[in-house]
């Protein structure tokens, strides 16, 4: 059995009278892309310090492959690990490829791990430019390269597509899949929830300092039973008999949309609603069905408690 890349248990970290981690139990798994989301002050930058032993937890443990952050092993641990916060910050004057070079004798490594690390991010092109002249969005992909010198067993990231256009977004997701392709594990905090939904295995959603669900989307969006929503193109002239008899058929609340309708069902009578279309098929041009998203889940996860936007 895999030991968890990182295991939280009854973890809490106050300050003052605020508890912004409090009792969260938690577990990673080898090799999966795990997202920790939440509204702004829901306790995920604290716990991501917990993670990386930056601040110690006042009740609780957290271990990290298999070894307590707080305990003398974790010194060699923490070599494995590597963290892109969300606003980097490098020497001005040093080019970006004198910058990875400075990081790479700091962790020990040879100076030619960093040319194909600025190639791999797209920024073969500005190696020699002085950082000073870096947009947001290079810092952010500079700042990706210097956490993946020397190949981390885990890395963290938080917010880190800030500054990157779309194209830039596209290329740090093939990145990570990249990465977990060869077994790395990666903890992504961030507030784009439709941008990330499609890229991580699992998720733990936080609010006021409490990991209130963890699991993949499917499974959440099954326990809170979210509604299909399901969207019919129908051939022309059919409607008004076709709207009729499907409202018979199911039972269902039907809305006129175009050139059909639009409606709504439980996961559980998706197949059943799908199998009485499909006996008229002939009349339908096109189904189309949206699953819950991320945020719908996260919207009915966190009705009942205080907090804002996801951040």
């Amino acid at each position: 059995m895999n030991v968890p890349v990182i295991e939280a248990r009854g973890v809490t970290r106050t300050y003052g009278e605020v508890r912004a981690v409090d009792g969260v139990d938690l577990d990673v798994a080898p090799g999966e892309i795990f997202g920790l989301i939440g509204h702004n002050g829901a306790g995920k930058s604290t716990l991501i310090r917990l993670v990386l032993g930056l601040v110690a937890p006042q009740a609780g443990e957290i271990r990290c492959m298999g070894v307590p952050v707080l305990g003398p092993a974790f010194r060699d641990v923490r070599r494995q690990l590597a963290y892109l916060p969300e606003n980097v910050a490098f020497y001005e004057n040093l080019t970006g490829l004198e910058t990875l070079h400075f990081y790479a004798k700091l962790k020990g490594l040879t100076l030619s791990a960093a040319r194909p690390l600025l190639d791999k991010v797209g920024l073969a092109h500005a190696a020699q430019r002085p950082l000073r002249g870096y947009s947001k969005g290079m810092r952010q992909r500079l700042g990706l390269a210097q956490a993946l010198l020397g190949t981390p067993r885990l890395l963290v990231l938080d917010e880190p597509t800030t500054g990157l256009d779309p194209a830039g977004i596209r290329e740090f997701y093939g990145i990570l899949e990249d990465c977990r392709a060869r077994g790395m594990t990666i903890i992504l905090s961030s507030h784009n929830l439709a941008e990330i939904e499609g890229h991580i295995d699992r998720l733990a959603l936080m609010s006021q300092g409490r990991v209130r669900a963890t699991g993949n989307l499917d499974t959440l969006s099954r326990e809170l039973d979210l509604p299909v929503q399901i969207a019919l193109k129908l051939k022309p002239g059919v409607e008004q008999s076709f709207g009729a008899w499907l409202a018979r058929e199911t039972g269902l609340k039907l809305a006129p949309r175009g050139e059909g309708y639009g409606f709504t069902c439980t996961p559980a009578r998706k197949m059943s609603v799908l199998a009485a279309l499909a006996t008229r098929g002939a009349e339908v041009l096109d189904i189309d069905l949206k699953r819950p998203s991320l945020e719908d889940v996260y919207l009915e996860h966190t009705a009942a408690f205080a907090g804002g936007s996801p951040c």
